[in-house]
């Protein structure tokens, strides 16, 4: 594959308790472990920061395939849910899409939401890696 962008970030500090920034500065961020796996929380934390990307990801590819078929979505919605814990001796993630597509009947949106997670980069990245759920929450 060859790029077309190219996304820089670093991370400093202590991982998961230091900071992440882009070479763009748009990102900027202190980051801390969860409460739930044992750090202070109150701040951004990788989950968080992957279950963004994905949503933006997933629902930009949604639209694209929804304006290839000529479906109306309406107001649609991607909400993604990351979650992280115990596998094995390390830990693991696992990830919901609630996909909403008001416009659409949904037969037609689910159609369109399986071809969205055959041509997404962050459905295709985490694929046969991390348990992926796609939940079709309303339609038309």
């Amino acid at each position: 594959m060859e790029p077309l962008y190219i996304a820089h970030a670093v991370s400093s500090g202590e991982g998961r308790n230091g900071r992440v920034a882009t070479d763009d500065g748009l990102i900027d961020l202190d980051l801390a472990i969860q409460k739930e796996l044992g750090g202070p929380g109150g701040k951004t934390n990788p989950e968080q920061l992957f279950a963004a990307g994905y949503a933006a990801c997933f629902h930009s590819a949604l639209q694209a395939v929804a304006r290839a078929a000529k479906v109306d979505l309406g107001a649609s919605t991607v909400e993604a849910s990351v979650g992280i814990g115990k596998e094995g001796e390390g830990f693991g993630l696992n990830a919901i899409l609630e996909v909403a597509t008001p416009g659409a009947p949904r037969e037609t949106a689910e159609a369109l939401v399986a071809k969205a997670h055959q041509v997404c980069p962050y459905s295709n990245a985490t694929r046969g890696n991390i348990v992926v759920e796609i939940d079709l929450v309303e339609t038309a």
